[in-house]
């Protein structure tokens, strides 16, 4: 067994796929219209499907916002060098709502960005052996 795919359901999808793409350094790697059911898929990653875990992108046509709830915590993405990257998506016009430094009662570098739906995405500083 594998992981597959992570699916977030988005109120504007050329926004995000901006967003993932432009700003986080993703590829969209698929996308497909269903006017049957009235909504969009769109698959985005770091790599290829059949290698890689990826998010599913979920338009429902029609649907601008979602309630987010407070069940859901968020996407986790490595990264090698945690202060350059979040510079980086800050220039590209992304939001860091958590500076980059230490998690609480750790040692391991995490930073968070909001993507334009809300959903946190948390950095982690790339370590040989993560001890939260």
């Amino acid at each position: 067994m594998r992981l597959l795919h992570t699916m977030l359901r988005v109120g504007n999808l050329d926004k995000s796929i901006e967003f993932y793409t432009q700003i986080m350094g993703m590829t969209l790697l698929r996308k497909h219209d269903n006017p049957e059911y009235k909504y969009t898929l769109a698959f985005i990653g770091y790599g290829e499907e059949e290698h890689n875990t990826v998010i599913e992108l979920t338009y429902n046509w029609g649907v601008e916002k979602y309630d987010l709830g407070n069940a859901y915590g968020h996407i986790a993405i490595e990264v090698d060098d945690i202060y350059t990257t979040c510079e980086q998506i800050k220039n590209a016009g992304g939001l860091i709502s958590r500076e980059p430094g230490p998690v609480k009662g750790g040692t391991v570098e995490i930073a968070f960005v909001k993507d334009p739906d809300g959903y946190s995405i948390e950095l982690i500083q790339k370590q040989e052996n993560i001890g939260f």
